[in-house]
């Protein structure tokens, strides 16, 4: 069969890894001040993350929209796809997934000819590396012949253990984009506070506070490694805190007896939200359906 994998620019994979496995990765679109931008095609991740370091300007993230996919799943049928698989960002957290299933279903009620060609469209139900590493070994599958049954119970699979936590050193930028209130905020800086952050299902819970970035990266290793499933990969998403970041690695690997299976920097639509001075670690908890 002819497949193809599409996802979107949250999965945060790497431009090297969408060339090199064949991955069609839409991009979303990025307001920021009076400047409209499209991530992927204006700028790069670390010169994203160097532009909200410095603007005044809170980002702001479009969903992709039903034309685009409309647009998208045309171009594959006429291409002769016997199939396309679509991974796309946590629905709770957007609305892209459901324009995408909105598209779809507009599309095979006004050309039913398209129906020949399989449309499989699935809500990861978590972000950045949280799916990207997923898509990037469904496409490994794909290319070693597996059927697309196959590879969309793996990613199904992956998608009900995906544990998503951030390490957050500065809160300035989570204290306006919301993901911390600002009486917390406040009282984390003057204390010296760094939270530890869930996000699981699409729902953010701090879990954890620690004082100083010492203690943070101590406190993470030890609460994180906890939930994960022994011997099973893990991931880490990098932003503008690399010292921090290499102690992590160093510290993690040690604890859990294996190296992150893959390691990015975080794109426009997860640092709009989080800032440029977090860290990002993915693992395999236990699974939730």
């Amino acid at each position: 069969m002819k497949v193809k994998l599409i996802t979107d620019s949250a999965s945060d994979i790497t431009p090297e890894d969408e060339k090199k496995y064949g991955i069609d990765i839409m991009p979303f679109d990025i307001t920021l001040g009076d400047e409209s931008l499209r991530e992927r095609v204006d700028f790069t991740a670390p010169e994203f993350l160097e532009m909200i370091d410095k603007s005044e300007f809170l980002p702001k993230t479009s969903q992709i929209t039903e034309i685009r996919f409309a647009e998208k799943f045309e171009h594959y049928y006429n291409e002769g796809y016997d199939a396309v698989i679509m991974v796309l960002i946590n629905s709770t957290g957007s609305k892209t997934y459901e324009n995408a299933l909105l598209a779809r279903k507009n599309l095979l009620e006004e050309h039913p000819e398209m129906a020949k060609m399989r449309i499989e469209i699935i809500d990861s139900h978590c972000y950045s590396l949280g799916y990207g590493y997923p898509v990037i070994e469904a496409a490994k599958k794909l290319i070693a012949g597996q059927s697309v049954d196959n590879v969309v119970a793996y990613l199904t699979d992956m998608f009900n253990n995906c544990e998503i936590y951030i390490i957050g050193f500065n809160l300035r930028h989570m204290k306006k984009s919301g993901r911390i209130n600002a009486a917390a905020a406040f009282l984390g800086e003057l204390m010296g506070l760094k939270p530890l952050i869930s996000l699981i299902d699409g729902e953010s819970e701090v879990v954890k506070k620690s004082r100083g970035e010492k203690n943070a990266i101590a406190d993470a290793v030890q609460y994180i490694s906890g939930r994960a499933v022994p011997e099973t990969p893990w991931e880490i998403l990098r932003t503008s805190v690399t010292a921090l970041e290499d102690e992590f690695i160093k510290q993690y690997s040690a604890k859990v007896g294996r190296p992150p299976e893959m390691q990015s920097i975080a794109g426009a639509a997860v640092a709009s939200n989080t800032g440029p001075y977090i860290i990002g670690v993915i693992i395999r908890g236990n699974a939730r359906r």
